[in-house]
């Protein structure tokens, strides 16, 4: 997989102890977009396999995949198919995917120019267990430290989940799963313009009034997702008092099943890109 980067820590920082009793946060950054559903699959495989461990052995590892997705439409619990019939036929025209999952929130995109973050962590492993509630809000505090200090501007408070750069721009949506205190889903942030014409499309998690915003348009600056990688990874850290770790090959199950996705995305855009 080529040069390995070092292990991102928070030790040394004022006011940001890790909690060194616990095991680092592996984390892998998927640089080629991926079909909703074959990720949707790896996070199943990883919270099942997550939950095995746990109980055989507790060697289970948290890990955070970030990744961008092929265009895709999804909708939360609260939807259902007959529901969402009508809308479904409108936008696969489009040429997107719709995928109805079992996440907090209301119809969304992701795709192209957007940052996924799906954490797959134990909120059982401190003491006391990190609440929903807790886990959301640090999600939040995630993003707003990034924005803050990597790009100069400090989004808004919100009676609404996300994070906002005004009372009508939305730049980051969060939905999340938990089972057996193991979480699945997680957030999205808009990096580059591209998803603004997507979300034009639809009323996003149900806010008519709010449009989707992004870190290019906000700062008029031309930014690259991959490279947005690091600053995310350092500030998930940061806010869950944890050492992050890049995830490496052949280190164990959960690394195969992660290279599997890499591989078959791999091979997708090799078979695409001799067809044209």
């Amino acid at each position: 997989m080529g040069h390995t980067p070092p292990p991102l820590s928070i030790s040394e920082r004022p006011g940001q102890p890790a909690t060194m009793s616990l095991p680092p946060i592996i984390y892998h950054y998927f640089p080629r977009p991926l079909p909703y559903l074959r990720t949707l699959q790896l996070q199943e495989s990883i919270h099942a396999l997550q939950l095995q461990q746990r109980r055989t052995s507790a060697s289970h590892q948290d890990i955070l995949l970030l990744l961008q997705h092929k265009p895709v439409y999804t909708g939360g619990r609260r939807q259902t198919e007959s529901e969402t019939a009508l809308e479904r036929a409108r936008l696969t025209t489009l040429g997107a995917d719709f995928v109805l999952v079992q996440r907090g929130g209301e119809l969304t995109y992701h795709g192209p120019g957007q940052l996924v973050g799906y954490p797959l962590l134990d909120l059982g492993r401190t003491n006391p267990a990190i609440g929903i509630r807790e886990y959301i809000c640090r999600l939040q505090r995630m993003l707003s430290l990034y924005l803050g200090e990597v790009h100069g501007f400090t989004p808004m408070t919100s009676e609404h989940t996300g994070v906002f750069l005004s009372a009508k721009e939305k730049v980051a949506s969060i939905g999340v799963q938990v089972r057996h205190r193991l979480t699945t889903h997680g957030f999205a942030m808009n990096v580059t313009r591209e998803p603004h014409a997507w979300f034009d499309e639809i009323v996003a998690c149900g806010l008519a009034d709010v449009k989707a915003a992004s870190v290019e348009c906000a700062t008029g600056r031309k930014v690259d997702v991959g490279m947005e990688v690091p600053a995310i990874v350092d500030r998930f850290g940061r806010v869950m008092e944890r050492q992050m770790v890049p995830l490496e090959m052949g280190s164990g199950e959960l690394a195969e099943l992660v290279y599997t996705l890499e591989q078959e995305s791999r091979e997708d855009e090799r078979t695409k890109n001799s067809s044209s």
